[in-house]
């Protein structure tokens, strides 16, 4: 069975690394970017399984970037979300079911897909 890859997209290092540091823990294999311009080099270029989009970016919303992603490859699920905090382990925990539930009911994504 193969690693899934991620990528995650965080405009701050140090939240990057614990972001990182998370998905690693979970089980993932991530591939990370702290720009918008690097977030759509990545996604273009590697398989990933979704992605996790910081909604802050120093070169572009973050849902600027989720449109741009969707259009290129709309089955990748793509969550965004606005700094960590003490709701970043939930957030985790919502991605890494996501990603490994294969019968998604529709109704209940309908934000995270659309």
């Amino acid at each position: 069975m193969s690693i899934a890859r991620v990528l995650c997209v965080e405009n701050h290092p140090e939240y990057l690394d614990a972001l990182t540091y998370m998905l690693e823990a979970a089980g993932y294999e991530v591939v990370s970017a702290t720009t918008a311009t690097q977030a759509l080099i990545r996604f273009t270029k590697q398989d990933v399984a979704g992605v996790l989009l910081e909604y802050d970016l120093p070169d572009a919303t973050g849902s600027a970037v989720r449109a741009e992603m969707k259009r290129l490859k709309p089955e990748v699920p793509v969550l965004l979300f606005a700094g960590i905090g003490s709701q970043t382990p939930f957030l985790l925990r919502f991605f890494d079911s996501y990603l490994r539930n294969a019968k998604r009911p529709e109704w209940a994504f309908q934000d995270l897909e659309g």
